[in-house]
């Protein structure tokens, strides 16, 4: 994450590297306002905010209430849901030990958040805002479609699972390329799965329309599930279909009942080993992810493209969560920071309900309810390999796509890189998001 300025000159969180910051003891005895706070100049600010993010943790980890709550007062002096980026961030991550502590009192955390209402129309926005903000969905989606092209040449009957249903935008691009094969499109069968039956619909009719215009024999086949509860068996590739399924940022949310298995497991088990060496050592046991990897596997994919987060955010342990969230979720302001202007709606709106939602479900929920449980690249392969399928190296085509996107998006700083076969995409030398391809192997 390379520094940029704007409006007040201020640098972003790339300067503010943690290894850097010298651990100073916390003084829970500074008083309030800390007017002394509002002098610090941007770097410094950065780098004491770090500090105080760590330290709070460190205190919540502890149960020291006290100390924590003097942390996060001083947090809130210095951050800013407006300000630079490592203003920005901090805000967020603030409001995620706050609400982990809160947490601690069932009672006033329900109070607290009984009459809030999740908008079905917000959520759409967000995600349009994020789509047009950030080029990471859409080189995803070209990625993906280019994949498919390519595996699918020649196929006449083509049937794609989408694991969350919700851009048409990636499906219509296909069919625009399917359109113009010089053998003829193919029947596209789409079998698309997400817990609204609205945006199935929605989904249903704008690629219906397309395909429609374009000639090509469609047919969109609408699941209401939400993922952890999809029942594969239910879905029938027919003979003759060539399948390929696409997985967007869905399979870490799975990986939310390993633990919970891990959990139940007899206090003598849980003595002997950690928690970690027992997820490791149970890979190929029946987690709710082995199981949905599996039932993937018996419907032979000829292709299975699998996008998510490059990074660890599913350690046991709040610090090592929270350390390496910092990192991620800096670039990923940073990214916004570059190129959206800090008083935009659209930007402070992406950061707050997509950004500061999965920043508070890393740092305050535990068991089931914490979802956003990132993996590396390599603890993806691994897994996947377990599971039976074969990786597949993405064309120089869809390499060369996605170079483009990345370079004629507007601001200096997207990377991509092949690691065996898979695709990284960075913001500057920080790894941000992973694409891999996979297929059925006996």
């Amino acid at each position: 994450m390379g520094p940029t300025s704007q409006e007040d000159g201020s640098s972003s969180a790339t300067s503010s590297p943690l290894q850097f910051f010298s651990m100073t003891p916390f003084s829970p005895n500074l008083g309030s306002p800390y007017p002394w706070l509002r002098e610090l100049k941007s770097e410094e600010r950065g780098l004491y905010l770090i500090h105080l993010l760590l330290t709070c943790a460190n205190y919540v980890s502890l149960n020291n209430l006290e100390n924590a709550n003097l942390c996060l007062e001083q947090i809130s002096q210095l951050a800013s849901a407006n300000g630079d980026t490592m203003q920005r961030i901090s805000a967020y991550f603030n409001e995620a030990l706050a609400d982990r502590i809160l947490k601690s009192w069932p009672g006033i955390h329900m109070a607290l958040n009984s009459t809030k209402i999740s908008s079905f129309s917000e959520e759409v926005i967000v995600k349009r805002y994020y789509f047009e903000l950030c080029p990471f969905l859409k080189a995803a989606y070209l990625i993906t479609n280019q994949a498919v092209t390519d595996a699918m040449e020649g196929e006449k009957m083509v049937h794609i699972i989408d694991l969350n249903s919700s851009e048409p935008a990636q499906w219509i691009a296909l069919l625009h390329t399917l359109s113009s094969r010089q053998e003829g499109p193919p029947h596209l069968r789409i079998t698309g799965i997400h817990q609204r039956r609205e945006v199935l619909e929605q989904m249903a009719c704008r690629l219906n329309e397309e395909a429609e215009k374009l000639d090509v024999p469609f047919q969109f086949n609408p699941i209401v599930s939400k993922l952890e509860d999809l029942d594969l068996e239910k879905i029938r590739v027919k003979t003759g279909e060539a399948l390929a399924i696409s997985s967007v940022f869905q399979l870490h949310s799975l990986l939310a009942f390993d633990e919970d298995i891990m959990q139940k497991k007899s206090p003598l088990q849980m003595s002997q080993k950690t928690l970690g060496e027992l997820l490791e050592k149970d890979l190929k046991s029946s987690t709710k992810i082995d199981r949905f990897l599996s039932a993937l596997w018996s419907l032979s994919p000829k292709l299975m493209v699998v996008a998510e987060q490059d990074s660890n955010h599913n350690g046991s342990t709040l610090m090592e969560r929270l350390t390496e969230a910092l990192y991620y979720y800096a670039a990923l302001f940073d990214c916004l920071e570059s190129s959206v202007p800090r008083t935009s709606m659209e930007r402070i709106t992406v950061e707050k309900m997509l950004f500061g939602e999965e920043i508070k479900n890393i740092i305050a929920c535990e068991g089931v309810e914490r979802k956003a449980r990132h993996k590396k690249l390599e603890k993806w392969v691994r897994r996947l390999n377990k599971a039976g399928f074969g990786n597949v190296k993405f064309s120089y085509l869809a390499l060369l796509q996605a170079k483009r996107l990345l370079e004629n998006f507007g601001c200096d700083g997207y990377r991509i890189k092949e690691e065996n076969g898979c695709v990284v995409i960075c913001w500057q030398d920080r790894p941000l998001f992973q694409l891999s391809a996979w297929r059925f192997r006996r």
